[in-house]
């Protein structure tokens, strides 16, 4: 097959990357596609730019502009340090840099370091794989003005992704993501990608970043006495295989828990997740070696973390001894329920207390935090927004608690993303306090439900791939929008809200 056989629009793309000055393993993957001729594969690599989503950049790894591979993240690199340089001319300008157990993360991340030094920039640059979270907070901790991690979240192992967050610690939200975005697409060629790094400009970090992350976790704790006396409690942790294994454990040993058994085939780092289909802990057979140890030891509390552990699923014991996976509103309504509970019980609820959410996260978070007197904000889909809030209101008024049904959580203020190694500690300490009581967690949901109301969702996971995919999720969007369903499950629907337009249309008056 022939370059011509190929759509128009990406004709000059591919002919680009296989005559351009790339390196000879990424034209020999091209010409092996075309070769064999893969048009979908081909079309799916080039029939756009890899752009920055709720989650940054993400995509499978491989030759091509809509692919995860060394020119597309050193563009993303380069632009963001035009971006920095612009935006804080005349002064040192630090990033913090990490990476997760996916394959070519290592080598992605310091290549992204060699890019920001090669442009005047100063890099902290973690010696090992390291959790989300914790990039989160050293970007903080170090007075830094942006960083990035290198990770696909829970995507499968052929993909990977590149996460950019600003001096709040969060993710990059708008106007600064287009902007960003904005330099990238300057760049017309990567002869502009400066790949010339500056070793003195290079900082490896590590142990003494952990230590601070993990003790300003500990000071979080807020059920000392009742840990103290469930220290024993049995605890079961998976990694998959990811980051978590770095920094779960330790702070579990901080808050005071001394039998933690984690699930040693999965306590291997591994990018290729051996173990699992999918390194997913919203997925039941992620969870699978994990519960089966519980039941082994007949454990209190199981948890598994996704690659970068920023999320993490959690099952618990029903009244008739089986073990349930939580999903991630139960746990997220569960989590804020205890913590306004004991920041209250501490008499430390004042007034000037909030919690967030996302917009499709369980509204019984809405009806917790009203019953305690205490703001609940609610956002756009993505933890960054949560981020935005905080830092909007940082200084003013004290955050607690934010969630979404994704399985990402965050307690306290140390960082700006969805943090897996505080909800564990929290999590924990949430089964030691109600068996403290002589209660589990389990009997906590149903006190839950009988207090708040029941509230029951089902996710639904539907994946559409590549260019065709992308067309389909569009086209059902637009039908939405000009067709909307007049019955959702047998019930009548009578409002629609379009988070694009800003706008809602009452069906039974027409007002919008």
């Amino acid at each position: 097959m022939t370059i011509s056989n190929l759509d128009p629009a990406i004709q000059p793309k591919v002919k680009a990357w296989l005559n351009g000055n790339y390196d000879e393993a990424v034209k020999a993957e091209i010409q092996s596609l075309l070769d064999k001729s893969e048009v979908n594969e081909l079309t799916d690599a080039f029939y756009k730019d890899l752009e920055f989503g709720t989650g940054g950049l993400r995509g499978i790894m491989g030759a091509g502009t809509n692919r995860v591979n060394k020119y597309t993240l050193g563009m993303a690199t380069q632009g963001l340090s035009n971006y920095l340089l612009k935006t804080y001319p005349n002064q040192k300008i630090k990033v913090v840099v990490a990476h997760d157990n996916r394959n070519n993360s290592d080598v992605f991340a310091r290549q992204t370091a060699e890019v920001f030094s090669a442009n005047g920039i100063y890099v902290y640059f973690f010696e090992g794989l390291r959790p989300t979270p914790e990039l989160s907070f050293a970007i903080r901790e170090l007075g830094c003005q942006s960083g990035v991690m290198h990770t696909a979240s829970h995507n499968p192992k052929e993909y990977n992704g590149y996460k950019a967050y600003g001096e709040d610690g969060g993710q990059l939200v708008s106007p600064y993501d287009k902007a960003v975005l904005e330099e990238v697409r300057k760049i017309k060629d990567i002869s502009e990608i400066n790949f010339d790094k500056k070793e003195e400009n290079i900082e490896v970090i590590g142990k003494e970043m952990d230590e601070k992350y993990l003790n300003a976790l500990a000071s979080l704790s807020i059920s000392k006495e009742a840990i103290g006396r469930q220290k024993d409690l049995k605890i079961v942790f998976s990694p998959i295989h990811g980051t978590g294994g770095v920094s779960v454990p330790p702070v579990l040993k901080k808050f005071g828990f001394e039998n933690v058994v984690c699930v040693e085939e999965q306590m291997v780092v591994d990018g290729n997740f051996p173990t699992v289909v999918y390194p997913n802990p919203e997925e039941q057979e992620a969870m699978t070696m994990a519960l089966d140890k519980a039941k082994e030891i007949d454990a209190d509390l199981v948890m598994a973390t996704d690659p970068d552990a920023d999320r993490v699923g959690i099952a618990v014991k029903n009244d008739k001894g089986e073990f349930v996976l939580l999903n991630g509103n139960q746990a997220a309504c569960l989590l804020i329920r205890y913590v306004l509970t004991a920041w209250k019980k501490a008499g430390r609820l004042d007034g000037n207390q909030y919690i967030v959410k996302t917009i499709v996260t369980s509204y019984l978070i809405d009806k917790i935090a009203e019953s305690f007197n205490v703001d609940c904000y609610n956002t756009l889909t993505g933890f960054k927004y949560i981020g935005e809030i905080m830092t909007k209101l940082e200084g003013q008024r004290t955050f607690i608690a934010g969630g979404e049904e994704s399985y990402g959580y965050l307690v306290g203020e140390h960082a700006r993303d969805k943090d897996a190694v505080v909800s564990c500690a929290f999590f924990a300490e949430m089964v030691a306090f109600y068996k403290d009581k002589g209660s589990s967690l389990f009997e906590a949901l149903r006190e839950m439900c009988l207090e708040y109301g029941f509230y029951k969702e089902k996710l639904i996971a539907i994946t559409k791939k590549g260019k065709s995919g992308a067309e389909e999720i569009k086209a059902l969007m637009d039908k939405y929008r000009t067709d909307a369903p007049k019955t959702l499950g047998g019930s009548k629907v009578v409002m629609i809200k379009d988070y694009k337009t800003s706008e809602s249309k009452n069906f039974e008056t027409g007002k919008i």
